[in-house]
C-alpha cells in the first residue's frame, strides 16, 4: 500500500506506516495540474512548512501594496463603508472587493487610528502598514475560508464587541490593542486542514506542540515571528512587548474549538455568581478571549445573505479535507464527506451545540443590547432557514427515491429555496 500512496506525485514519506509530511500544494486544487505560479504563491505554500518566519525585511523584500492608507485616498465606497464599520450588516466580501484584496490591512488601519492606538504607542505608520501587509499575505488566498478576508470579518465583529458598554467603559487602550491584533491574526497562516488531520499524517507541526492547540500554537507563535520581524513595538520596553506576546498567545489559543466547554463553564460561573471584577486586568483578558471566540464563530449571526456565503464557504474547506483524505485512503474526517455531511446539516449541529451556549452567555453579560438582541435574531432565523433547506433536502431525497429523478417543478422549488 505504501508504495502505491508513494507514487502518486511523491508527495509521502518514505517512512514505512506513516504520513508525516504531506505536500500542501495539494490543498490548493489549482496546483494539482503543477503549475506553482508567481515567487509569491510559492512563498505561500512553502509557509506552513517552515518553523521560522525567514526575515523578507532582511532580504529588502519591501511590500507590493500601496501606502495609498497614509493618504486620502480611501476612495468612495471602500472610505464610505469604513465610516460605518461599527455596524453589524457589514459586509466584509464587498468590502474586499473596492480595497482589492486589502480588507485586512485597510480596516486594522482604520481601526488602529480610531481608537486611536497610534497616537498612544507612538506607532510608526509605515511599520504598521509593513506588519499588516505581512499578516495578511501569510494567509491563504486559496482556503475557500481561513483565508485574510475571515481575518478581517472577526476583526470587525471583534471592534463591534469592544463598543459595548459593559466592556468599553473598562477597556485600557492595551485591551484595545490587544484584541484587535488577536483578531486580525488569530488564524495566519492556517493551512485549510484541521488539526487532527496533522495529527493523523505525522505533520511537525503536531511533533512539536505535541498535539495540542496544534494550529493554534502556530498561528501565535507567526504572529511573534512578524511582530519582531517588523520591529513594530521595538521602541517600547522589553517587559511590555514579553507582556504583549504572551497576552496575544492566551488570546489566540482561546479560539481552539477544543476548548469550548472550559471557557462556557467559567464563563457560566463568573455571570452566576456575579463576581467579573473588570477593573481587575485578569477579569478583562477573560472577556476578551469570550469576545474573540464570540468574534471567530460570528457567521450564524451575521444577516442571511453573509452568514450563507460562510456557511457553504467553510463547508467547501472541510469537503477538500475530505477529499484529501480519501485521495490516500485516510479516514474521512467528521463534517468532511460531501457524500453525507450536508451544508444545512453541518449548520444546523453547529449553531446548536457550538454557537447559541456561548452567545446566550455572552448577552446575558452584555445585558442584552441591541447588537446582542440582533445577533440572536439573526441565528434564529438563519436556523430556521437552514432546518427550511434541510426539510427540502429530505423531501427531495424521498421523492427521488420513489421516482428516481427529481421533476422539473421540484428541482425549481428548490433552486428558489435556495436564494436568499
Amino acid at each position: 500500500g505504501d508504495a502505491r500512496v508513494r507514487g502518486q506525485t511523491g508527495v509521502l514519506s518514505e517512512r514505512r506506516g506513516s504520513y508525516p509530511f504531506i505536500d500542501f500544494r495539494l490543498l490548493n486544487n489549482t496546483t494539482l495540474s503543477g503549475e506553482i505560479g508567481t515567487k509569491k504563491k510559492v512563498k505561500r505554500l512553502l509557509s506552513f512548512q517552515r518553523y521560522f518566519h525567514a526575515s523578507r525585511l532582511l532580504r529588502g523584500i519591501v511590500p507590493q501594496a500601496s501606502l495609498y492608507l497614509l493618504d486620502e485616498d480611501y476612495l468612495g465606497q471602500a472610505r464610505h463603508m469604513l465610516s460605518k464599520v461599527g455596524m453589524w450588516d457589514f459586509d466584509i466580501f464587498l468590502f474586499d472587493r473596492l480595497t482589492n484584496g486589502n480588507s485586512l490591512v485597510t480596516l486594522l488601519c482604520h481601526l488602529f487610528n480610531l481608537h486611536g492606538l497610534i497616537h498612544h504607542f507612538q506607532l510608526d505608520m509605515v511599520t504598521l502598514h509593513r506588519f499588516l501587509v505581512m499578516v495578511q499575505e501569510d494567509y491563504h488566498s486559496q482556503n475557500p475560508y481561513h483565508n485574510a478576508v475571515h481575518a478581517a470579518d472577526v476583526t470587525q465583529a471583534m471592534h463591534c464587541y469592544l463598543r459595548e458598554p459593559k466592556l468599553a467603559n473598562f477597556l485600557t487602550p492595551l485591551d484595545i490593542m490587544l484584541g484587535l491584533l488577536a483578531a486580525a491574526a488569530h488564524d495566519v497562516d492556517h493551512p485549510g486542514v484541521n488539526q487532527p488531520f496533522l495529527i493523523k499524517t505525522k505533520h511537525h507541526l503536531a511533533s512539536l506542540y505535541q498535539n495540542v492547540s496544534v494550529l493554534e500554537n502556530h498561528h501565535w507563535r507567526s504572529t511573534i515571528g512578524m511582530l519582531r520581524e517588523s520591529r513594530l513595538l521595538a521602541h517600547l520596553p522589553k517587559e511590555v512587548t514579553q507582556d504583549i506576546e504572551q497576552q496575544l498567545g492566551s488570546l489566540i489559543l482561546a479560539t481552539d474549538i477544543n476548548r469550548q466547554n472550559e471557557f462556557l463553564i467559567r464563563l457560566k460561573s463568573h455571570l452566576d455568581n456575579q463576581d467579573l471584577r473588570l477593573e481587575d486586568a485578569q477579569d478583562r483578558h477573560f472577556m476578551l478571549q469570550i469576545a474573540l471566540k464570540c468574534a471567530d464563530i460570528c457567521n450564524p449571526c451575521r444577516l442571511w445573505d453573509l452568514s450563507k456565503q460562510w456557511s457553504e464557504r467553510v463547508c467547501e474547506e472541510f469537503y477538500r479535507q475530505g477529499d484529501l483524505e480519501q485521495k490516500f485512503e485516510l479516514e474521512i474526517s467528521p463534517l468532511c464527506n460531501q457524500q453525507k455531511d450536508t451544508i444545512p446539516s453541518i449548520q444546523i449541529g453547529f449553531m446548536t451545540y457550538i454557537v447559541e451556549p456561548l452567545f446566550e452567555r455572552w448577552a446575558q453579560f452584555t445585558g442584552d443590547t441591541p447588537l446582542s438582541e440582533n445577533m440572536l435574531n439573526h441565528l434564529r432565523r438563519n436556523k430556521a432557514k437552514w432546518r427550511s433547506l434541510l426539510h427540502k433536502q429530505h423531501s427531495s431525497s424521498r421523492s427521488n427515491d420513489h421516482s428516481g429523478q427529481v421533476t422539473g417543478s421540484q428541482e425549481q422549488t428548490l433552486n428558489e429555496e435556495e436564494t436568499p
